[in-house]
């Protein structure tokens, strides 16, 4: 029902995303790259954060971890990680299947600078075991986000 949530949204705005639903959990950066055949640094990880009272989603490459500093200063006040509860209602998804786009609200986006670099880059569709590949920069387009480092 997620993944179908999020291809509807998708054609919404009249973008065409090919879903591969996969026979091995996409839970982790890890399990999504060995699933895919691909690097750990091409899977993208949709993670909520909250700054300043409002929900900000951090697009990472898949071994960065995220610097809650850098992100501080990136939007001058402090952030800190949204809980799983938060997350399902912010984004309408369940960890581990957060897809970077497709929320029931336009949501502030940080795309990790490292994710840039690469031609395909793949990301949750609304499951543990539903992803899509895109060009980064297309996804940066999609989602509105502020392009910077984030580990």
């Amino acid at each position: 029902m997620a993944v179908s949530t999020f291809l509807d949204r998708m054609a919404a705005i009249g973008v065409d995303i090919e879903v591969r639903q996969m026979d091995d959990t996409t839970h982790t950066a890890v399990e999504a790259a060995t699933a895919l055949g691909t690097t750990v640094a091409a899977i993208v990880k949709s993670l909520l954060f909250v700054a300043g009272g409002e929900p900000l989603l951090v697009l990472a490459s898949g071994p960065n971890r995220v610097d809650t500093r850098l992100l501080a200063a990136i939007v001058g006040g402090e952030v800190s990680m949204a809980d799983a509860k938060s997350v399902k209602a912010v984004t309408g998804y369940s960890i581990g299947g957060v897809p970077p786009i497709g929320h029931p609200e336009a949501l502030r986006t940080i795309i990790d600078e490292d994710l840039l670099v690469l031609p395909v880059v793949w990301a949750a569709a609304g499951s543990a075991s539903a992803v899509f590949g895109i060009e980064p920069h297309r996804l940066a387009e999609l989602s509105g986000a502020t392009v910077a480092r984030v580990s």
